[in-house]
């Protein structure tokens, strides 16, 4: 069985089931003394760990089948990326596979967002970054020669690409992510079940952000 508290998502969850666990033993132990909050904890606590075994292996997914376009001599190039989107790693990939000019390119960020605004439905903040994200990774593609369009995905970035290849049949996928160690993608094993899901070429760009803004003032400064 894997780790249960592999994500931030899974964390925030198993304490407010802590919480509230001990909130319902608190309130046992006051109203019907200590048998009764003993017997409501090992309750609780049983109906918890048999909640974890249930759901710790991930959920499967079948392998995904999507509408293949005509073959019309052009190749299609889909990439998923969030806060990576405008990442100079990544737009280089993107400009070397786009050279010839015979290359679609669709690029998809997924509006990720916390998990207590999700179950808020408060999800406006999240598009809106997604967007301004999205934007400033189309204008430079743009401004290096390569004409891109894209649009928000879903949260999920499995459920963002498949909602993609629904409407872009493409032929190579880049997926986009922080080094390892700061990115929640590859802690879901993202790139893994990818590949396992797609009979495409899958291409794994690791972006570090941090890495190029330091470069950049780097370079600001020296010049």
């Amino acid at each position: 069985m894997r780790n249960p508290l592999r994500t931030e998502a899974e964390a925030f969850s198993f304490v407010l089931v802590v919480g509230a666990l001990f909130l319902a033993v608190a309130l046992a132990a006051a109203f019907g003394g200590g048998r009764v909050a003993l017997a409501v904890f090992l309750a609780l606590a049983l109906g918890v760990a048999a909640g974890l075994y249930l759901r710790g292996e991930p959920k499967v997914r079948e392998p995904a089948i999507w509408e293949r376009r005509p073959d019309d001599g052009r190749r299609r190039l889909l990439v998923v990326a969030n806060e990576t989107v405008a990442g100079r790693a990544l737009r280089d990939q993107i400009v070397q596979r786009a050279r010839g000019g015979d290359v679609d390119v669709f690029v998809v960020a997924p509006a990720l967002n916390s998990r207590l605004r999700h179950w808020t439905s408060d999800e406006d903040a999240a598009r809106a970054q997604a967007q301004e994200r999205l934007a400033a990774s189309l204008a430079a593609l743009d401004e290096a020669g390569v004409r891109a369009r894209g649009e928000i995905g879903d949260d999920d970035p499995l459920q963002a690409l498949e909602d993609a290849l629904r409407i872009f049949g493409a032929d190579e996928i880049i997926l986009s992510t922080h080094p390892p160690g700061r990115s929640n993608w590859l802690e879901k094993g993202l790139v893994d079940q990818a590949r396992d899901l797609y009979d495409c070429p899958i291409t794994h760009v690791v972006v570090d952000i941090e890495g190029e803004r330091r470069a950049a003032r780097g370079a600001s400064d020296a010049a």
